[in-house]
């Protein structure tokens, strides 16, 4: 079937005038003899808008982070004596179980490679020997606390 010029400008006059009744904003349509591509003209795509630019301060108008102040330890280091400290993170034991009396008290003689107290950690019991000859002067922690690596235990003279 071949088509005259003034078939297909009839055939796109009523095409367009589909399109407008149903508000369609694009239509097209092709074959082996033709093809018609009807659509409303659309602006060009706005450019993407420039980067901002955000100045940054001149170091000498940096704002300032405080520094968050840490509170002491509760029980104060003491300045004479020798200093048992935590050799790693856990729990601190004074005695091998609970119904047992503690390994050491205030006041109680100690020799080097004596048990001083226990640390859980893991699961593990971990005994603490004494590095140190002399008399227990102050346990500063509390049975079953937490403890942290190099904290303070006890203070032997």
């Amino acid at each position: 079937m071949q088509y005259e010029h003034g078939e297909l400008l009839g055939a796109a006059k009523e095409y367009i005038g589909l399109m407008k009744e149903s508000g369609l904003g694009y239509f097209r349509i092709k074959n082996d003899k033709f093809e018609i591509e009807l659509g409303e003209k659309q602006p060009p795509a706005a450019p993407p808008p420039p980067p901002v630019q955000i100045p940054f301060p001149a170091m000498g108008q940096m704002p300032t982070v405080q520094q968050a102040s840490i509170p002491a330890p509760s029980a104060e280091c003491p300045k004479s004596g020798n200093i048992v400290s935590s050799p790693i993170v856990g729990t601190f034991y004074a005695a091998p179980s609970p119904e047992k009396p503690p390994y050491v008290t205030v006041g109680k003689q100690v020799h080097k490679g004596d048990v001083l107290f226990i640390i859980e950690s893991m699961k593990l019991m971990n005994e603490v020997t004494s590095e140190y000859d002399g008399v227990v002067a102050e346990i500063l922690v509390d049975d079953g606390e937490a403890i942290e690596f190099g904290e303070p235990i006890m203070r032997i003279e």
